[in-house]
């Protein structure tokens, strides 16, 4: 009896998981062996959208742009995050306000962001004009292809304050006495901070590294809305690219090909970083 109740409680969230995620999934990927536009007969043409893929100029440069720029912003955003939360961790007269107000870009949606550093980056924008007052003469930094990447650096640190405030929570949550008999012993705030303070929050350094990892490669809204992979596809992605294909030239082979590569990149890094977690994530109840 216990037994059909549980599948009966789980049977919306089952429905739902099948027809609207493992289902397109399947579709998605026989998808990916032809030649499909929406409006024609769907062809099978084996594994040539996928040869096609690694000959196609713009996915190879949105590949690279993707890479680098989850190389620069997801390390980046860990160490500023880290130091934040390490420095807000102090209980001085003020910290709940710049608690607060770090945090509150997270609650910001993406598209409004968006759209605010699409006017703060423009050539007559804001960060233009504070460079001029100091006798500057800002760059394009929406139309110069050789720093426009970096653009999306800057939006990925304004959202620093969410990964902040769970590296917080975490320091916040270590036992004080494990600081006090430290201090007991002579050990110095580095000293500390490496062997206590690290260990402890590692755990959610690594939550926050592989999701920092997944959302980088899948980065979508920030370039579609403020460059749409331009200039001379400088700024392209891979997700901007496959929506490109599938929803512009409605090329949906082409498209479910290039997801499904995306899938296996994700994947692959995905497995290496669990397995590095071994060495350097530590879980409390395993030393119990």
């Amino acid at each position: 009896m216990n037994r059909r109740w549980f599948f009966f409680f789980i049977s919306p969230w089952l429905i739902g998981f099948l027809a609207l995620t493992v289902g397109p999934m399947i579709f998605s990927f026989v998808m990916s062996f032809t030649n499909w536009d929406m409006m024609t007969q769907m062809n099978f043409v084996g594994i040539s959208n996928y040869v096609n893929l690694f000959s196609d100029p713009i996915f190879l440069t949105s590949m690279k742009n993707t890479f680098l720029y989850a190389a620069i912003s997801v390390p980046l955003n860990l160490l500023l995050s880290l130091g934040m939360a390490y420095l807000l961790s102090f209980h001085l007269k003020g910290m709940r306000f710049f608690r607060t107000l770090y945090y509150l870009p997270a609650i910001v949606p993406v598209v409004a962001s968006t759209i605010l550093f699409t006017n703060i980056l423009s050539s007559n924008g804001l960060l233009n004009k504070m460079l001029g007052f100091f006798g500057i003469h800002g760059p394009s930094w929406l139309l110069d292809k050789n720093i426009v990447l970096f653009s999306f650096v800057f939006l990925a640190i304004w959202g620093v304050g969410g990964t902040m405030i769970l590296l917080l929570s975490a320091i916040n949550s270590i036992n004080d006495s494990m600081y006090e008999s430290a201090t007991l012993d002579g050990a110095t705030r580095m000293q500390m901070f490496t062997h206590i303070t690290m260990p402890q929050i590692s755990p959610v350094i690594f939550f926050n590294l592989i999701t920092g990892i997944i959302g980088s490669l899948q980065t979508f809204t920030q370039v579609y809305l403020m460059t749409k992979g331009g200039p001379d596809n400088a700024s392209q992605m891979i997700v901007p690219y496959l929506y490109t294909n599938a929803f512009s030239y409605y090329r949906m082979g082409y498209a479910s090909a290039m997801a499904w590569v995306l899938f296996a990149v994700i994947m692959v890094l995905s497995v290496i970083v669990l397995k590095s977690s071994s060495a350097w994530v530590f879980y409390e109840e395993e030393v119990k």
